[in-house]
C-alpha cells in the first residue's frame, strides 16, 4: 500500500499596516486578511490561499475638553475675562464639533456675565483674547478637526462688580461631535467616515471643561523672555546653545497674594544649566535649603518661593538657562 505523506502549514497575513493613533486605526480603514495552506505532495510544493475577507474600521466618536486655565485671577468689575479651552478630536476619523458655553454653574459664589460674543478661536494663539481672534457662531463655524487634531479657544466673560476677595464663579464649554453622542457603544449606522458605522466612544461624543475666576484685589502678571548665544558667539538656537531665561512678576491692586510659588518646567531637549537660577539678581543654589530658589530634577524644573507679596513688595525677576540638547 501507497502512501500520500502531507506536510501542513496555515499563516495569515494581515495586508492592513498597524499605526497608532488617537483611538487605533483610521476609520474607513480596509482590513483584508487570507490565510495560506502549504503543503508537500508527491515531491512537489503546494500553496493554497482562502478566500480574502475584507472589512472597513468603524469610526469611534470621541472628544477631550481640556481647560489650560483651570483658574483665572479676576477683579470686581474686570471685563473680557478668558478662559482657555483646548479641544481634541480624540476619535479616529475627521468629525465637526458643535460648541456651547455656559456661565450659570451651581456651587459658585457668582456668576460670570458671558460677553457677546461668547466663545472666541484662539487665531493668532496669543493665549489670551485679541483683535484677531475670530468669534464662534454655532452652525457656521464648527471646527472641523480630524483624528488627534486639536483647536484651542477662549470662552470670555465679565466679572460682576463688588465681590468679595477670594469669591469665586465657574464657567464652562461643552464640546458634542455632530454625527451624533449617547451611550458609550451606541451605533449610528453608515454615519462615519466613508459612509461606515460611527460608534459612540468612552467620552459619551461630547464633554465638558470647567474654568473657575478667582476674585482677588492683587493680581501677579508673570512676563516671560528668552535669548539666545549659542557656541560660536551667535544667536541660532542649535544644540548646544544656551537659552536664558527671564520672567517678571509683577504685583497689582490692593491686598496681598499669600504664599505665592514661582515653578517653571524645564523644557524638554534641554538640560538646566547648574548654577544659573537668581531672584532679583541675587543668585541662589539649587538645593532645598534656605534661599527662596531649587532646582528639581523629577520632573527637571526650577521652583523659587516669592512668599506673600503686596504692591510694596515690587517686581519679582527671576532667571535661569538651559542648554540646548
Amino acid at each position: 500500500m501507497k502512501y500520500l505523506a502531507l506536510r501542513v502549514s496555515l499563516s495569515v497575513c494581515a495586508l492592513a499596516p498597524s499605526l497608532a493613533f488617537a483611538l487605533g486605526t483610521p476609520a474607513g480603514t480596509q482590513i483584508q486578511n487570507t490565510a495560506q495552506v502549504n503543503y508537500t505532495v508527491g515531491g512537489t510544493s503546494v500553496t493554497v490561499d482562502s478566500n480574502p475577507t475584507t472589512l472597513a474600521v468603524a469610526e469611534i466618536l470621541n472628544v477631550n475638553v481640556a481647560v489650560q486655565t483651570p483658574t483665572v485671577s479676576v477683579a470686581p468689575g474686570a471685563t473680557q475675562r478668558a478662559v482657555i479651552v483646548r479641544v481634541t478630536n480624540t476619535g479616529n476619523g475627521a468629525e465637526t464639533f458643535s460648541l456651547a458655553g455656559d456661565s450659570v454653574i451651581a456651587g459658585d459664589d457668582f456668576d460670570p456675565t458671558p460677553a457677546s460674543p461668547f466663545i472666541y478661536f484662539d487665531t493668532d494663539n496669543s493665549g489670551d483674547l485679541s483683535p484677531a481672534d475670530v468669534a464662534y457662531s454655532a452652525g457656521n463655524n464648527d471646527p472641523a478637526l480630524n483624528a488627534d487634531q486639536f483647536v484651542t479657544l477662549l470662552i470670555v466673560n465679565n466679572i460682576p462688580a463688588a465681590l468679595a476677595n477670594g469669591a469665586q464663579g465657574r464657567t464652562q464649554l461643552t464640546a458634542t461631535t455632530l454625527t451624533g453622542s449617547g451611550a458609550p457603544g451606541t451605533v449610528f449606522a453608515g454615519a462615519g467616515v466613508g459612509g461606515v458605522d460611527a460608534v459612540v466612544g468612552t467620552s459619551g461624543g461630547t464633554q465638558i471643561g470647567v474654568g473657575t475666576y478667582v476674585v482677588a484685589g492683587l493680581q501677579l502678571n508673570a512676563v516671560k523672555s528668552q535669548t539666545v548665544v549659542d557656541q560660536f558667539s551667535g544667536t541660532r538656537p542649535i544644540p548646544g546653545a544656551r537659552i536664558n531665561y527671564q520672567i517678571v512678576v509683577t504685583p497689582s491692586g490692593t491686598g496681598t497674594a499669600i504664599g505665592t510659588v514661582f515653578t517653571d518646567a524645564i523644557p524638554t531637549n534641554t538640560t538646566y544649566v547648574t548654577g544659573t537660577l537668581s531672584l532679583n539678581g541675587a543668585a541662589m543654589t539649587d538645593a532645598a535649603d534656605i534661599d527662596a530658589g531649587q532646582f528639581i530634577s523629577a520632573p527637571a524644573q526650577v521652583r523659587v518661593t516669592l512668599g506673600d507679596l503686596t504692591t510694596a513688595s515690587g517686581v519679582q525677576t527671576i532667571q535661569f538657562a538651559v542648554t540646548i540638547n
